[in-house]
């Protein structure tokens, strides 16, 4: 049930919100004055304030003010019996989400009270979403190689240099990008990523860099490219060993110049993003073998980071299982299962070839087929 405070000095005007909130099955808090209400605000969590602005000790702006000092993200709606356009106007500026004038209009107040408990809905939500976002692309381990990956990023993320990120497979290079990005001065931005392997050779370039309509058979109106869309914060070029020659020399020159040319226009747009590229193929032999840019190369590689295989960080096999387990049996809705010493030393035995994603698939399996605990047995039996 929402639960609402009302700070008003007036006894009779807190008693009859009181009742009428009640009424409309919401949970009501009383203060008399701001100062009683900023204490209860420290020790308790409301959905919505209601507070008058005229009182003794603190009158209603001040205590706004307060609120918003402290980062209590409650709307906040003011009420008032000296209400005039400036007043209003005022408490709209420092953050209040309507004003009200005295006497209340019943219909109003119940109107400004639904709209504001769907804004802290909203804020709610985006909270837990961002805290699912943020788990999501958590990087865990406390090996020596990704702990020195971690330090890495904290020191290039802010700059603009351009990362390439290396590795096989399934090691998170997709992590480390998305790190660089939430810890960068475009985290505001989008953070946009390219599949070059999974993209036709042919459909590359209108990929990256859009295409003006009629500009080939099936271009029926015209395409923003990824460069485009990325402006203002970051793209990731996963793959890149696997773009094609043309495609790499258009790239290179939008990183040279800032600009873009979609396929059919002749005019340049000009891009603002910051560029990171990861590929599991050995760039320097591919270039020896004239299927990659030396220029595009060392474009791209002004940081180089290397992301180890699992099995060259065995050491954090115990902290990820326990991640993953957790993880898996939230997202199913069952109790955490235990792994044994035994299984975990197990599966630190294993080949993993698929890195951490069969990691990650391996203990889904183990949860779905083991019981409460999962043992040496079952790893053997399901690994």
């Amino acid at each position: 049930m929402s639960k609402i405070l009302v700070v008003d000095d007036e006894r009779s005007i807190r008693n009859t919100l009181k009742e009428i909130l009640e009424y409309e099955h919401y949970t009501v808090q009383l203060a008399e004055n701001g100062i009683e209400a900023l204490k209860l605000i420290d020790s308790e969590k409301f959905d919505i304030i209601l507070c008058d602005i005229k009182m003794p000790q603190m009158d209603g702006i001040e205590v706004l003010e307060k609120i918003f000092e402290k980062s209590i993200d409650t709307p906040v709606v003011m009420i008032s019996g000296h209400g005039n356009i400036d007043t209003a106007v005022e408490a709209i500026k420092k953050g209040a989400f309507d004003f009200i004038e005295k006497p209340l209009d019943l219909n109003r107040l119940l109107i400004t009270i639904r709209n504001a408990m769907d804004k802290s809905t909203l804020i709610t939500e985006t909270k837990v979403l961002k805290r699912k976002v943020s788990k999501t692309f958590e990087m865990i381990g406390e090996s020596k190689s990704i702990t020195k990956i971690k330090e890495i990023i904290e020191k290039v993320a802010p700059t603009e240099a351009r990362v390439l990120i290396t590795g096989d497979n399934g090691t998170g290079k997709e992590l480390v990008a998305r790190w660089l990005h939430e810890k960068s001065n475009r985290a505001d931005g989008q953070f946009v990523e390219v599949n070059c392997a999974a993209i036709p050779s042919e459909l590359i370039e209108s990929e990256l860099f859009g295409h003006e309509k009629g500009s080939f058979t099936s271009a029926i109106k015209q395409r923003i490219g990824k460069f485009e869309q990325a402006t203002g914060g970051t793209l990731f070029l996963d793959e890149i060993g696997d773009m094609s020659l043309s495609a790499q020399a258009k790239v290179l020159r939008a990183l040279q110049e800032n600009k873009i040319t979609r396929v059919g226009s002749d005019k340049d747009v000009s891009v603002n993003v910051r560029v990171i590229a990861a590929t599991n193929k050995n760039l320097k032999k591919e270039i020896e073998e004239n299927r990659f840019r030396e220029d595009l190369y060392h474009r791209l590689s002004v940081i180089l980071i290397h992301v180890p295989s699992l099995n060259e960080r065995t050491e954090d096999i115990p902290i990820l299982t326990e991640y993953f387990v957790n993880q898996i049996c939230c997202d199913y809705g069952m109790s955490v299962k235990t792994v044994d010493i035994e299984a975990i030393e197990e599966l630190q035995k294993h080949n993993w070839t698929g890195n951490i994603r069969e990691l990650r698939n391996i203990i889904e399996r183990l949860i779905i087929l083991s019981g409460n605990v999962i043992t040496v047995s079952d790893v053997k039996s399901f690994a």
